[in-house]
This record gives C-alpha cells, structure tokens and sequence, in this order.
C-alpha cells in the first residue's frame, strides 16, 4: 500500500488522493488499511513520504559513492524526465507533493522537511569531499535541490522536458567546475555558471 500512495502522490498530490484510492490501486481489502496504518490518512502520507525520501536518499547515496556529484545531479534529472514522459506529464515528485499540501497531513510535510534536508546534507557531503569548503557545499546542494524541483514543476506545467533538459546542463556543468570533475555534457555550447 505505501507504493501505491506513493505512486498516487506523486501524481494526484497528498490531498487529492482518498484512502480509497490507495486500496483500489493497491487491490488491497477495505479493512487492510485500517489494521497498518490506524492512523488513517495522516499516518498513510507520513509512511509514504518518508518511503519515498528514504528511497531517493538511497539512490542519491549510492550514486554518490561512484564519486561525481555533477553526475548524480543529473541522474536525479533524469530519473523525473524519465517519470514525467512515462505518466503524460503527471508524475512529480512524491515529497514536494507533502511539502506542497499538507494542510490535512502536517506530519506528512514535517518528513518531507526531513527528507529534504537528508538528501542537502548527503550531497553537500560528497562537495565538501570533492574540495568545497563545508558552507558553499551546504549552499551549492541546497541551490541543486532547488533547481530540479523547480525545474520538475515547471515542467509539469509546461508538458514539457526543456526546464528538466535547461537545469540538467547547467547544474552539471556548474557541480562539475566546481568539484573538477569532466561530467560536462559533449557538444553543449553553454558557458558553466560562474564560480
């Protein structure tokens, strides 16, 4: 049932998404739910945002410990392009969906905060180890994790992938310049953001 709420989050949003739903799409029994998560919905979105923290965090994670942050960036960016044209532009991100709603659920948005700042600090770590000092590593994943949520809702909106593609270039560009890597994809013609 949490992938089911996690897939129906990120693309109805927390709110717009009944424990109904969940149930159907899960093929699960009425009562199911009710005996894992007695808490209701407040206890489903709680349950699924931070399974869906806790899974991109692993993947961040994991990426990461291949050495190129610019890299992980844009796998990041790819796995929501990927998301976005495998659902027809519905599919966002199933912790913004917490942060942004949450109205009903506050516990929802209070781990969806949390998830956030795991992911900040994981990538901040790998810059901090790649030669920034600790506060622009701070800064620089703080900067990264904003473009490509912004990006995955401007992109929605538009129906289109060019704000994912814009933010993929430069961002990986710009992490790569700074840590010294070579992520810099072949043939751009742009100019890495300055240091």
């Amino acid at each position: 049932m949490l992938t089911s709420a996690v897939l129906l989050f990120r693309e109805r949003g927390v709110d717009a998404t009944s424990l109904g739903d969940v149930i159907a799409h899960a093929r699960a029994p009425r009562g199911s739910i009710y005996h894992h998560f007695p808490g209701g919905k407040a206890q489903l979105a709680q349950e699924a945002t931070r399974r869906a923290g806790t899974l991109m965090g692993s993947m961040i994670s994991g990426s990461l410990a291949q050495g190129d942050p610019a890299a992980t960036l844009r796998l990041v960016v790819d796995l929501f392009r990927e998301q976005l044209a495998a659902t027809d532009f519905r599919a966002g991100c199933p912790v913004a969906a917490a942060a942004l709603e949450g109205g009903d659920t506050p516990e929802a948005r209070h781990v969806a905060g949390e998830a956030f700042t795991a992911w900040e600090q994981t990538i901040a770590s790998a810059l901090w180890q790649h030669g920034l000092d600790m506060d622009r590593a701070r800064s620089v994943a703080a900067m990264a994790l904003s473009a490509i949520e912004g990006a995955l809702l401007l992109a929605k909106a538009k129906r289109s992938t060019e704000p994912l593609d814009a933010v993929a270039t430069e961002l990986t560009a710009w992490v790569a310049t700074l840590t010294g890597e070579s992520s810099r994809p072949q043939g751009n013609s742009h100019e890495p953001l300055p240091r």
